[in-house]
């Protein structure tokens, strides 16, 4: 006989862990305009916990954008493609096909509220993703992004394999990072990318790597897994 008076075993069973954000991957290349209305509206919903965190893999058309501390002086071909003003943080990239953009739209309430620590989280993915083909990246004190050491092309050569460029609202993040798979690197020429102009840029595929569009997502997915994971928190508590 149970006894009544006996605290029910199942109410001590821990909450569920929440799962992982949403995974969205566009198979056309996505114009830029539509890219940053759909975030600025997606992360206005996470924010008032009306939709999940999204992690949103695509491609844009040519194009430049130009981060909150982007010197005009570093767009050296405003007429080549379409520049883009943002509220990301960082200077002058270039978009396109071949590369692979990851919108990450997180709620760093429920993880941890440290712009810092978040922009370290996803220098680590990105270094975790290119180390499962066998790429060795790294991060350089001053530069934002990932790179990669390049001695057979010239003492102290190193190229820039992935770029950075966030936003927070409310504590949730949009922009994100870009993978540069095989886009045309002549289109880089068109700016100083992030400002820096003693080095130069790679992909994978420029490191000998043919590999394809579909593989850098499954990587990326597992990749995040590893590095970032769910959110720590079930659900957003109340602003104040």
């Amino acid at each position: 006989m149970v006894n009544p008076a006996s605290p029910n075993p199942d109410s001590f069973a821990p909450s569920p862990l929440p799962e992982g954000p949403e995974w969205k991957i566009s198979d056309m290349p996505v114009p830029y305009e539509e890219a940053v209305r759909f975030m600025e509206a997606r992360a206005a919903a996470i924010a008032e916990g009306k939709a999940e965190e999204l992690v949103w893999l695509l491609e844009h058309p040519p194009l430049y954008t130009a981060g909150t501390s982007a010197d005009p002086a570093d767009l050296l071909t405003p007429e080549r493609f379409p520049v883009y003003e943002t509220g990301r943080g960082g200077q002058y990239t270039y978009h396109g096909p071949g590369q692979r953009v990851a919108y990450v739209l997180l709620d760093l309430k429920r993880r941890k509220p440290d712009v810092r620590a978040f922009v370290e989280d996803l220098e680590r993915w990105l270094i975790a993703a290119l180390a499962e083909f066998n790429v060795k990246g790294e991060v350089r004190e001053g530069r934002v992004g990932v790179w990669v050491a390049r001695p057979h092309l010239g003492a102290g050569r190193e190229d820039k394999i992935a770029a950075i460029g966030i936003r927070l609202r409310k504590w949730v993040s949009f922009h994100g990072i870009s993978l540069n798979v095989d886009p045309d690197l002549d289109h880089f020429s068109g700016i100083v990318p992030c400002g820096i102009s003693e080095h130069g840029v790679t992909s994978l595929v420029d490191l000998g790597l043919p590999v394809s569009m579909p593989e850098v997502d499954v990587v990326l997915k597992k990749t995040f897994a590893e590095v970032i994971g769910p959110p720590l928190l079930a659900k957003r508590e109340p602003d104040t």
